[in-house]
């Protein structure tokens, strides 16, 4: 049996010749500077050819799935992966969910559930269960038809089943909201110019032809009901019956209610009319699987939480059957933590009866219950979106349900499990890695973190740069044999002979500032809080403290609605004063670009134009009467028709996932012959699009509208990023920063708010030493930076320091400390402080 994984002669992406034995049955980090090559063996390689030969072994096709270009790889394990991307976005999935917490607690309601009739009030004892035989695991998620009559007065009532409390079924679903808590509104100053008539386009989208058809039609309406609709009135004139015939149609409820018992008109030609924003919400609803079509109509809507169920997505009937006295949607807003107490007084608090079904389902619960506290989220509530989950509370979710699987002999593939942890939380975190090693796993990280990296039984490092000068076997050994390793970058933080540097000075704190008082959304428990402006300064606290809640959903939101006009309203609070010191706002978060495939480092950052422009121009290009068109993938003309200048095409696989697969007419470089003839300084445009940023940085160096560009990316430490990699495939880390990259291309006023959400992601110290240079440069020019971070090198360049918790959840939501990293270094009560502390006094 092999002890290690050998990999020889590996040669993909920026790789030369790797020849690496990692040892089995460790905790292994892979490490180096951003681009050297770490994802590229561990995802690339190993991740996908364990994958590639467990499903081979198992049979089963793995067509699409090619070798990677090594010569060999040895002692391969059945490969998992944890990566930044896991958890399901649809606005119906919870915390509980996809841990299947909320699953556990229906089927406990739907058997021990006590309620009272609503015919005559009394108390309707549980339904128990038909035997000690019983298996809970058998109940169905399906409803139940039967009835059975109530003990007081015989009145039939409905059996209680699992559906009845899922907000993804008919029977629980609250029907105003349909279980997604929130109701979409149209805001009609978006669709309606109040001060138009209907000829002169009151309505936004109608051309002509709509405003003379959809007039008739309305004037029919009127005849039809017996009164005259005038279209030539501006709509602000109208009456309530007007407006609603506009605005609802005919059909709708909100119409309907003026002329009660009038059946509506069956015909267009007779009146039959259907409303601005019933048109619209149609149009929303049937287009739910096209994410760019729903994006370009989300501005024209506003969201609120549903007043019939108060955001709990549940029926009445359904929130008012209890275990214990609470209702399943009260259990739902607990914390993990204070889940898992409640859970623990059960058996204090229900009849042995009760007990006798409940006890299997109350320790599987509290064993899953366990893990999620264990790997740092238990401040997380069941009912929190997942759309609203970072990247790391994703992670840690995903790892404390390979904790419960009891795998053995299993190689999991982490990529930086750290991001978003504070480092009060790391230690936990490193506990968990070495539980999953030590039940005969081998555990292999990517990670910057130096505690982390300290803690690896054995540690790779990649460099010794990035890109084209990345790829290589730099160290290998212990953490203390890299350190002595002479060239190792990561190796010479580890032993503290290259530290990210502090400001010689710092800017002193002036006059401006925004004051946000009353803050109350999620757990900020009422805070009151002044943000000097002008500075750099650093938001900090443990995971769930309220971070983002303060930054992103109330400042963040609330500048948007201000200075841009958008329509998402701001997270409670009083109010925010200091506007007057700022006439721009940019936020950067981790969130993707855009969805589609097709935009990409090149697209997305303004430089893929002026390459365009500089193919026209060459002698080739001018000679066959190219434009900068010719050279796109998006339109045609240049680009292979074949795979529309995708440079792949989807096959279909039965009963599997479709794989994409080369396009045989381009082989997979996306334009024509003729426009692949046409060369840029001995380069055509597909072979640009598969350089790096550095790479293609030095072909364009004297074209400037595309040097400014890239230097950009290099700056912030994407340059050994492709310029054609699709947007879809950067980690939240690489995406925040090529968006920081594309403002700072653009023109700043000098009284700019920057909003950015954990920027270092991905970085290695070296490149974070990097982008503080460029933060720093931002406000140097007199702008102001907000930044949410927990990593230590930056947060001690900062200029001041906001430090939220204590803890996370309900425990959080307070200000524990501000002022200088050295004065927040002082307050005990501050776990960032106690850190950065010891990490001020290294230096």
């Amino acid at each position: 049996m092999h002890s290690t994984i050998e990999i020889r002669n590996a040669r993909l992406h920026n790789l030369k010749n790797v020849n690496l034995d990692i040892p089995k049955n460790k905790i292994v980090v892979i490490t180096g500077l951003s681009g050297s090559g770490k994802s590229t063996i561990a995802m690339d390689i190993l991740l996908k050819e364990g994958q590639r030969q467990y499903m081979e072994s198992l049979g089963m096709i793995t067509f699409g799935r090619t070798r990677p270009p090594v010569d060999s790889i040895v002692g391969l394990s059945p490969t998992i992966s944890v990566d930044q991307y896991l958890l399901n976005h649809s606005p119906r999935s919870t915390v509980g969910t996809v841990t299947d917490i909320f699953t556990y607690l229906r089927v406990l309601y739907a058997r021990i559930g006590h309620r009272n009739c609503p015919h005559c009030g009394m108390e309707v004892p549980p339904m128990g269960f038909e035997s000690q035989a019983y298996d809970w695991q058998d109940e169905s998620d399906e409803s139940a038809d039967e009835t059975f009559p109530c003990p007081g007065c015989g009145r039939e009532l409905p059996e209680l089943s699992m559906a009845h409390f899922s907000f993804n079924k008919p029977e629980g679903a609250c029907t105003t909201c349909t279980g997604l808590s929130v109701v979409r509104q149209a805001i009609v100053s978006r669709l309606i110019d109040e001060n138009r008539s209907i000829p002169e386009n009151a309505v936004y989208g109608w051309t002509d032809f709509h405003n003379n058809r959809n007039g008739q039609i309305l004037q029919a309406a009127g005849r039809y009901y017996g009164f005259t609709f005038d279209i030539t009135k501006p709509v602000k004139d109208y009456t309530p019956v007007e407006r609603d015939l506009l605005l609802y149609g005919t059909d709708s409820p909100q119409f309907k209610r003026h002329f009660p018992g009038i059946k509506p008109p069956s015909t267009s030609a007779k009146g039959r009319f259907e409303g601005v924003i019933t048109t619209l919400m149609r149009r929303y609803d049937e287009h739910a699987s096209d994410a760019a079509y729903r994006e370009k109509l989300d501005d024209l809507f506003t969201t609120q939480t549903c007043t019939d169920c108060e955001g709990t997505r549940l029926r009445p009937e359904s929130r008012a059957v209890t275990v214990a006295g609470l209702s399943i949607d009260a259990v739902s807003r607990l914390s993990l933590k204070d889940l898992d107490a409640w859970l623990q007084s059960l058996p204090q608090q229900l009849t042995d009866q009760e007990m006798l079904f409940a006890r299997p389902i109350l320790d599987d619960l509290q064993e899953r219950i366990r893990r999620l506290i264990e790997v740092g989220v238990g401040y997380l509530t069941l009912e929190r979106s997942t759309p609203t989950i970072s990247a790391g509370e994703a992670r840690r979710l995903r790892l404390a349900a390979l904790l419960g699987s009891g795998l053995t002999g299993m190689l999991y593939v982490l990529d930086e499990p750290t991001i978003g942890l504070h480092q009060r939380d790391t230690g936990r975190l490193i506990s968990v890695l070495r539980r999953l090693r030590d039940l005969g796993n081998t555990v292999l990280v990517v990670e910057h973190d130096l505690e982390l990296i300290k803690a690896a039984d054995y540690l790779i490092d990649i460099g010794p740069g990035a890109g084209k000068y990345g790829g290589q076997i730099v160290a290998a050994g212990t953490p203390a044999e890299v350190a002595q390793t002479e060239g190792s970058l990561t190796g010479a933080f580890i032993a503290g002979t290259m530290t990210v540097p502090v400001p010689e000075t710092r800017r002193k704190r002036g006059q401006s500032a925004l004051m946000i008082k009353g803050a109350r959304h999620f757990n900020l428990n009422n805070l009151t809080i002044e943000i000097p402006l002008g500075l750099l300064v650093a938001v900090t606290g443990v995971s769930g403290s309220g971070k983002s809640s303060l930054i992103f959903k109330i400042l963040a939101t609330a500048a948007h609605q201000r200075l841009n006009g958008t329509s998402e309203k701001p997270g409670d609070h009083d109010s925010i004063t200091g506007w007057e010191y700022i006439d721009k706002v940019i936020t950067i978060d981790q969130s993707q670009i855009l969805r589609i495939p097709r935009s990409n480092a090149a697209t997305y950052s303004d430089a893929f134009t002026p390459i365009r422009e500089a193919f026209a121009a060459t002698p080739d290009g001018k000679k066959n009467k190219a434009t900068a068109r010719q050279f796109s993938f998006n339109v045609p003309g240049g680009r292979c028709e074949r795979c529309q200048g995708a440079g792949t095409l989807a096959v279909k696989m039965h009963f599997l996932p479709e794989v994409e697969v080369r396009c045989p007419a381009c082989r997979g470089r996306r334009f024509k012959r003729e426009t692949l003839a046409i060369k840029y300084r001995g380069y055509d445009i597909s072979q640009v699009l598969e350089m790096t940023v550095e790479e293609a940085l030095e072909l364009f160096s004297d074209v400037p509208a595309i040097a400014s560009r890239l230097q950009f990316m290099s700056d912030v430490g994407l340059g050994y990023l492709k310029l054609g990699q699709p947007a879809t495939t950067l980690s939240g880390g690489e995406a925040q920063r090529l968006k920081l990259a594309r403002e700072l291309g653009r023109s700043s006023t000098g009284r700019t708010l920057y909003l950015l959400d954990e920027p270092t992601t991905g970085l290695h110290p070296a490149d974070t030493a990097r982008l503080l240079q460029v933060l720093q440069r931002l406000v140097d020019a007199g702008n102001s930076l907000i930044v949410i971070e927990h990593n230590l090198d930056l947060v001690k360049a900062a200029d001041w320091v906001i430090d939220l918790g204590p803890e996370g959840g309900a425990e959080g939501g307070r200000l524990v400390a501000e002022g200088t990293p050295g004065e927040v270094a002082e307050v005990e009560e501050s776990y960032t402080g106690q850190y950065l502390k010891t990490r001020l006094q290294q230096k």
